[in-house]
């Protein structure tokens, strides 16, 4: 079995006299860390997703899932636009919310010790489910970064009002971090920064490079020794709009093995005008036209992200592990609800010279494809950006024993 195809070794044998941990996370790669995180931990475990169905817990032998399931339009992004806001509420977004704060209580009952994975929100669910529970509380919060701030200064933070808590933590974040028994972060500035306002936050590794995925198979059959044009449209529904623009683009270069990394079904794959799709079974089909034939390809991320040149991704974490291996990443923004204009502005204050944001048509695509292809020093300072900033993986591997300390085990 795989976690985001990640090979797993067998997980510990949980204590049995230990109690549970419950573990709080809210978003796809917030629940990869919790699992992952979840089989080093060698205690029974307990988790609540609080955005989407925690379908990464799946992979942990005896994990119980508690509470019920919140699925948004958004996709756990209601603040990403007032669209986004208005279709999460008309979901039942707020009465859907209380509900689980009253199931994380009740999940905490009885555990030895809770671990937040994701932002202030989560924070505070944990808070509160801790206190009631008389428990320690462990914050991971793979969110923010005070990279997020470089150069963006008072107009910058003007225009970005709905993304000032994911931007830096706020005054409450921090005073309920100030109460937890250990905050871990995604990055050295971080840290500082937390420091700098009296949390003793610490910096133990990349969240993101934890969960990359291992090369989960051979790619030669697509490459032909051709350099790997990465196209990663993503886990949200950007995808319906990016991964059309991608094939476009890819299109253009004969010379370039283009493979789609895929995470849905193929029945959401949507293509260009005039394009078909081959389908070869469950993890492989083909995006066919413009005289190109390029591989779509489901549970191959962790391959084709290491075997890239470049990559075009409207992504998340992908585009973030991309830039940890050293890969230049070329974006646009979508309409959303993930990879808005907002959310590409704040991922290239973060990865810095690894991510290049271009409009959103084929034309410009190709062109920063092919000066990034022209230019060795260029990818040069951009690996070195992407394996800088995002840093080395070990961070969970540190917080499983800081979990099993607080649990007293």
């Amino acid at each position: 079995m795989t976690l985001a195809g990640l090979p797993l070794s067998p997980t510990p044998k949980a204590d049995s006299d230990a109690k549970p941990a419950l573990l709080i996370s809210n978003g796809t790669a917030e629940d990869l860390i919790g699992a992952r995180l979840a089989r080093l931990l060698r205690l029974p475990v307990r988790y609540c997703p609080l955005v989407g169905e925690g379908k990464a817990y799946g992979s942990v032998p005896g994990a119980v899932q508690v509470g019920q399931v919140l699925r948004l339009p958004s996709g756990g992004f209601p603040f990403g636009s007032v669209g986004n806001l208005r279709a999460d509420v008309a979901a039942g977004l707020v009465q859907e919310s209380l509900g689980q704060w009253q199931d994380a209580v009740r999940g905490a009952r009885g555990a030895g010790v809770i671990v937040v994975v994701g932002d202030a929100y989560a924070l505070m669910v944990g808070t509160l489910a801790a206190r009631r529970a008389g428990i320690g509380l462990i914050h991971v919060q793979p969110l923010l970064s005070a990279q997020y701030l470089e150069g963006l200064g008072v107009r910058g933070a003007m225009q970005e009002l709905n993304a000032l808590g994911a931007n830096l933590p706020m005054p409450y974040e921090l005073r309920l971090a100030a109460g937890a028994r250990a905050v871990f972060v995604r990055d050295a500035p971080t840290a500082a920064y937390y420091a700098a306002r009296g949390v003793a936050a610490r910096w133990a590794g990349s969240f993101a490079m934890d969960v990359l995925a291992a090369p989960e198979r051979d790619l030669s059959q697509f490459t032909h020794q051709k350099p790997v044009l990465a196209l990663i449209p993503g886990s949200r529904e950007d995808h319906r709009q990016s991964l059309p623009l991608m094939l476009l683009a890819a299109a253009r270069f004969p010379e370039l093995a283009a493979l789609v990394a895929w995470p849905h079904d193929w029945d959401s794959v949507t293509l260009p005008a005039g394009w078909t799709l081959d389908i070869h079974g469950e993890t492989e089909a083909y995006a066919v036209g413009e005289s190109m034939r390029v591989p779509v390809l489901r549970g191959a991320f962790g391959a084709i992200a290491h075997a890239a040149d470049v990559a075009i991704g409207t992504a998340g974490t992908a585009n973030e592990q991309l830039a940890g291996l050293g890969k230049p990443v070329v974006a646009f923004a979508t309409a959303g609800p993930q990879f808005t204009a907002g959310f590409a502005r704040r991922q290239g204050r973060l990865l810095g010279e690894a991510l290049s944001v271009v409009d959103a048509n084929p034309a410009t695509l190709a062109a920063e494809v092919r000066a990034l292809m022209q230019d060795g020093p260029r990818r040069a300072r951009a690996a070195l950006a992407g394996i800088t900033r995002i840093g080395p993986a070990g961070a969970l591997e540190v917080i499983a024993e800081e979990v099993r300390r607080v649990a007293g085990m």
